[in-house]
């Protein structure tokens, strides 16, 4: 005989979404987080495109922001020898403030207008992280609080700002294992602070947290499958193809908060 609490718990944790629309999200999210250990980047970029048709736009980033706890875990265990530790604090004490000012701002939002604002961030991240790759000087410690002064509040308010982040510590002269076990870190604490801002406002309902947690569980291995592949393939067709799919997914949901 089925037990009635055990279908009400599926239910909150399921709600509306269909197995195959799980099984597309983490297809989705494990692609991504192989593209990430390739281009330095992606979860946050592609993730949105499969999220939002399927739990709403309003529960995109808060999902988002919470998988990419587990989903750094993992990274910065790796490299965690590495972390800049000066680099670390000082973004992150200056990226926590605004963190929660994007978060509680989200929070705040109705569908479309998510829909809209996830969208229009997509798309310009496209030139963005070109720009960045181009940057050529070298940002000193007032230049990093501002940055992660501006970094927090578009890392708690959208999706796919890990470039920027990236950006800033290799513009202040950290390379290699250094910028990743950093941003891993920074990626860590803001991942807390917009999780937490986002359970206050009751935006991180049961079934939030169950897809939270299987997007980090599938992304896990991927940066092992990344760095099988890293030896094999360029990471320019991966990154090609990823800004192809930010473009058309971006205009998609900007031109649904238009019409909404």
């Amino acid at each position: 005989m089925e037990d009635p609490a055990a279908g009400d718990l599926i239910a909150q944790l399921f709600g509306t979404v269909s197995l195959p629309e799980y099984l597309l999200v983490l297809a989705v999210a494990m692609t991504a987080s192989v593209i990430g250990g390739l281009a330095g980047y992606g979860p946050g970029l592609l993730l949105p495109l499969v999220l939002v048709p399927t739990i709403g736009a309003e529960a995109t980033v808060p999902v988002i922001g919470a998988s990419a706890f587990f989903t750094n875990a993992s990274r910065f265990w790796v490299f965690r020898e590495h972390l800049d530790r000066r680099a670390f604090l000082i973004v992150a004490a200056a990226a926590v403030p605004g963190c929660i000012i994007g978060a509680y701002g989200y929070s705040l939002l109705t569908g479309p207008r998510a829909g809209l604002l996830i969208g229009a961030f997509l798309i310009l991240m496209v030139p963005v992280r070109r720009w960045a790759r181009r940057l050529q000087y070298r940002l000193s410690e007032p230049g990093m609080v501002v940055a992660g002064a501006g970094y927090g509040v578009l890392v708690g308010s959208t999706a796919g700002s890990g470039i920027l982040l990236l950006s800033i510590f290799m513009a202040a002269g950290l390379a290699g294992p250094a910028v990743l076990a950093t941003d891993c870190a920074v990626t860590l604490v803001t991942s807390v602070v917009k999780t937490g801002v986002f359970q206050a406002a009751g935006s991180m309902s049961a079934e939030n947290w169950a897809m939270a947690l299987l997007i980090g569980a599938v992304t896990t291995p991927g940066a092992f499958i990344a760095r099988w592949l890293v030896r094999r393939f360029s990471a320019t067709l991966h990154t090609q193809i990823l800004e192809a799919a930010i473009l058309v997914g971006g205009s998609v949901l900007v031109a649904k908060g238009l019409l909404a």
